[in-house]
């Protein structure tokens, strides 16, 4: 098995439970981590025989661009289309960090990190 990590991508979004943040908007920073096999792909080096990250990045930023209250629901959804989308995927986790969250003092980040294993059952 392999661990594929996709870090620090950026996104300005508009996820949040105040009106400020929901037209304003804040900034974000999303890590994903893919548990595949990748075994066939050290032998073929064929982009069709392991994941293909521009798949998965696209999926992120799909979801970053759907506004939610919850970083929760944005960090579910990611997940969700991740593992439905890429089939060879065994474990996914998502890092959803909203920057500067409007919190009344001063705080660098919030984070949300949700963790799913494909049911093989």
């Amino acid at each position: 098995m392999a661990v594929i990590e996709i870090k620090n991508m950026e996104f300005r979004a508009f996820h949040g439970c105040y009106k400020e943040e929901q037209v304003i908007g804040n900034n974000f920073v999303v890590d994903l981590t893919l548990i595949a096999n990748t075994e066939a792909a050290e032998r073929t080096d064929s982009l069709e025989d392991t994941v293909n990250y521009q798949v998965a990045y696209g999926i992120v930023c799909q979801e970053m661009s759907v506004a939610s209250q919850l970083i929760e629901h944005v960090a579910s959804r990611i997940i969700t289309e991740v593992m439905r989308e890429l089939q060879s995927i065994e474990q996914a986790t998502v890092r959803v960090v909203k920057k500067n969250p409007p919190m009344g003092g001063r705080i660098g980040s919030v984070s949300v990190t949700l963790s799913k294993k494909r049911d093989n059952g």
